[in-house]
């Protein structure tokens, strides 16, 4: 049965904003402070081969198979550190993969939002103007046909024209 308040558990990261807007060093000093013995098995790692390097060198094979035994060991301790920290503090990644969610979806939404704004104030100028057109074409038709003639669009005066000139040139070719 499911519980009255299924709302998730509070995180003490929930109002740290430095948690979740961090650079790159920050989160590798966080990450080092979260688990430190990470970077332990790893020195110890690079110890041990260091040492088997120079007890080859010397010759010396008892020393050289103890060092890679410890190396050995080292490893299996950093992997099982990692498995661990990772159990551990996957709850926060997982919050921290959301919140990083969330941030670009809320600019996606703002970006159409103001796309929206754009298009809409694009639009009320367009209205605008054809209010403007339309008021000029109803004067120029109420002043007489001069102005009349200036107030239509470019476009139906230029085929008016042609119109005319090929009506002029077909009766010169006809004469």
């Amino acid at each position: 049965m499911a519980s009255p308040n299924s709302a998730p558990l509070p995180s003490s990261f929930d109002e740290n904003a430095d948690f979740y807007n961090e650079n790159r060093w920050s989160k590798i000093t966080r990450r080092l402070k979260e688990e430190p013995l990470i970077p332990l098995g790893c020195g110890l790692t690079v110890w041990a081969i260091v040492g088997a390097t120079r007890s080859m060198r010397k010759g010396d094979h008892k020393m050289t198979n103890l060092y890679f035994r410890r190396r050995l060991y080292a490893q299996t301790f950093t992997i099982a550190v990692l498995v661990a920290g990772n159990l551990y503090w996957q709850k926060d990644r997982v919050k921290r993969k959301d919140y990083e969610k969330n941030v670009a979806e809320k600019e996606r939404m703002e970006k159409r939002d103001r796309w929206v704004k754009e298009l809409e104030m694009r639009d009320e100028e367009e209205k605008a103007w054809k209010e403007r057109l339309g008021k000029g074409v109803r004067r120029a038709e109420e002043v007489g046909g001069a102005v009349k003639e200036e107030a239509r669009g470019v476009t139906a005066v230029v085929a008016e024209k042609t119109k005319e000139a090929k009506e002029k040139v077909r009766e010169v070719v006809e004469k």
